[in-house]
């Protein structure tokens, strides 16, 4: 795992280039390179993982050809042997690196139907000044880009884009809707205007002349599944995650793993141990004073428990009120606004990882969205059976009564009114609206009322892009239609992205088992009719599962990888909070209606509305104006 960074066309593109190894050191402290032509300039910062001898820093020239290279490509032992016996190619190191350059040279953009792994890489050939970028096919590694007729940039990090000589100066207001919508930014548009995010599952090439293409290398899921039997998807799915949590071990450092105490990081866990000495695992726990006011999973319970079965070196980390001192940097790190508090978990347990030597840390992470996993998406389903099948005079009735109930008396929480009242909100849609409002935070008329009635076509681009996305596959089978829904919206545009960000701060790799090529491509053939069966989420993987792990932690209770964030809002952030979202601030800053947002402020603090998570993600947005905007360009610096 490492950072890039390329420059063609700039007043000094080899400053930039050396600036950008400073910005994004923390993603490679071991090596930090550059290398430049009259055409280019290309920077890389190289966190050793496979092949950790200098030979293979970047970056790496080879006969003609430079790479910069961020990931890995778990099948390269393979590759380089193919590479070998078929086409003579000599090797001079051990590294994927020189195997993904050797087999674009033989292959061209063909190689990238043979790569497993995460990546985004850079190769510039050097005799026709030609520049080919590729991101890996689901999104896990990060790669932006600005183009325009005589300039072209790309990084591993907005950050490093931003100011560069007027990039990242001008706001992009669709993107900044939809963070507020979901508290993440979706599809590839960031925060600016002329930045973008290089689509999952596509290469573009930049010829000398600047032109740019586009070309996508990996074909849409749209179905139908072909996997009807039970039997059948069992056998597929231990087979193909077996064979993927293998691969994700090669490494010549130790590889390591989060731990909750669920299905999916359990599992994980439990088959990794086959392939090490002693697996060292790590999980998150709250503070008894934040559990007073917010119910929290029992995480460290379960996973004590699971650590001693399997005899895990097992290491916990409390997280705690004070944690929210550490949100403007947190901010700054994660590039764009990221109101989901699990960024701070991922930070916390990498930079224990990362204190104790630890380079690569396993993750569970995909599961949910491939396998039917979600409350929300299992409630989408829910409302689709209440709107059939409850009369339209009950339904307006429990409305009236739900809407009036408080969701918070004398400071605790009321969890139950909580889930009632987001029930309610998209049980009436139909299933594509639906599902985008099971994991909205605002409805239209909302997101007009915040906005003061401004940007109301970005706000109407919204829904357009959700519904082209929702009606994208699996027509006729609405469990994988939500699944594909998240592969291409919740998986990338939040976790991945937050994953990257709060890891790669502390200078450590995230691998991401279940967000495997084979996997996924197994998972999408599988009727949905598996994936929720009985009343059970993740039927299928469960199944598989009972192979390896004890059933309470197989069919406990679905936990959120979270923080506490209404105990926060309503206690150590409420100074913050009223600073920041001040009506003086929102004034200036010109965006939002000051009275709504003090409005929503007052109903969470009286208990009338839960509103904690708007709040916390009304003040990432504007610390993150504070951080990108307000400041001057190039004042970034790693977390870590």
């Amino acid at each position: 795992m490492c950072g890039l960074a390329g420059f063609i066309g700039f007043t000094d593109s080899r400053r930039l280039a050396d600036h950008a190894n400073h910005i994004q050191n923390h993603r490679g402290p071991d090596y930090q390179g550059s290398w430049s032509d009259d055409h280019i300039a290309l920077a890389h910062q190289r966190l050793s993982i496979i092949d950790i001898s200098a030979r293979s820093n970047q970056p790496m020239e080879k006969d003609g050809l430079v790479i910069v290279f961020n990931g890995e490509i778990y099948n390269y032992r393979e590759l380089r042997k193919s590479l070998s016996e078929q086409h003579g190619i000599v090797f001079t190191t051990e590294s994927d690196t020189e195997v993904v350059l050797e087999a674009y040279r033989v292959e061209g953009a063909n190689c990238m139907q043979r790569f497993i792994g995460m990546f985004a890489f850079a190769i510039y050939n050097q005799s026709t000044s030609q520049l080919y970028i590729a991101r890996d096919h689901f999104g896990i590694k990060p790669l932006f880009y600005s183009a325009n007729s005589d300039r072209f940039a790309f990084a591993s990090e907005l950050k490093t884009l931003a100011g560069v000589e007027n990039i990242g100066t001008e706001i992009n207001h669709r993107a900044l809707i939809a963070s507020l919508n979901y508290v993440w930014v979706p599809g590839n548009e960031t925060m600016f205007k002329g930045v973008m995010k290089l689509p999952p599952g596509n290469y573009m090439t930049v010829d000398k002349e600047l032109n740019v293409s586009m070309t996508a290398y990996v074909d849409p899921f749209k179905g139908p599944t072909t996997v009807n039997r039970e039997a059948d998807a069992i056998a597929q799915l231990d087979s193909v995650i077996q064979r993927s949590i293998k691969r994700h071990m090669v490494a010549d450092v130790p590889v390591c793993s989060f731990l909750s105490g669920g299905l999916d990081s359990s599992l994980i866990s439990a088959i990794a141990q086959d392939h090490t000495d002693r697996l060292s695992t790590y999980t998150i726990a709250t503070s008894a004073e934040d559990k007073k006011i917010e119910r929290m999973p029992d995480d460290e319970k379960y996973a004590t428990k699971l650590a001693k079965q399997f005899g895990f070196d097992h290491h916990e980390i409390v997280i705690n009120s004070d944690i929210v001192k550490m949100l403007p940097e947190m901010v700054r790190t994660l590039d764009e606004p990221i109101g989901d508090p699990a960024a701070i978990n991922t930070f916390l347990i990498c930079k224990d990882a990362h204190s104790k030597g630890v380079k690569v840390l396993l993750s569970g992470m995909g599961a949910d969205e491939i396998f039917f996993g979600y409350r929300r998406q299992k409630a989408t389903l829910m409302a689709a059976r209440y709107r059939a099948y409850t009369p339209a005079i009950i339904r307006r009735a429990i409305r009236s009564v739900v809407d009036g109930l408080p969701v918070k008396i004398g400071g605790s929480g009321l969890r139950v009114v909580r889930w009632a009242k987001k029930f309610l909100s998209f049980a009436e849609l139909p299933l594509a609206q639906s599902y985008m409002q099971s994991y909205s935070y605002y409805n239209e008329n909302e997101l007009h009322d915040l906005l003061g009635g401004k940007y109301s076509d970005d706000v109407k681009s919204l829904y357009a892009e959700h519904d082209r996305i929702f009606a994208s596959g699996y027509q006729n089978d609405p469990i994988n239609q939500i699944c594909n829904t998240d592969i291409q919206m919740f998986m990338v545009g939040l976790n991945l992205t937050y994953t990257d960000r709060a890891s790669m701060a502390t200078s450590v790799e995230v691998r991401v088992p279940f967000i495997d090529k084979e996997v996924i491509e197994v998972a999408m053939q599988i009727n949905g009719g598996l994936k929720y069966r009985k009343g059970e989420s993740k039927y299928i993987l469960k199944k598989v599962a009972e192979k390896y792990l004890p059933k309470d932690i197989i069919y406990r209770p679905k936990a959120s990888f979270g923080a506490p964030i209404r105990s926060w809002i309503s206690g150590a952030l409420k100074t913050m909070v009223d600073d920041v979202l001040s009506e003086k601030s929102l004034k200036q800053r010109g965006i939002f209606d000051s009275s709504y947002v003090r409005k929503l402020i007052e109903d969470d603090r009286q208990g009338s509305d839960d509103n904690a998570y708007r709040i916390y993600q009304l003040l990432t947005v504007e610390l993150w104006f504070r951080e990108y905007l307000d400041k001057p360009a190039g004042q970034f610096v790693s977390l870590a």
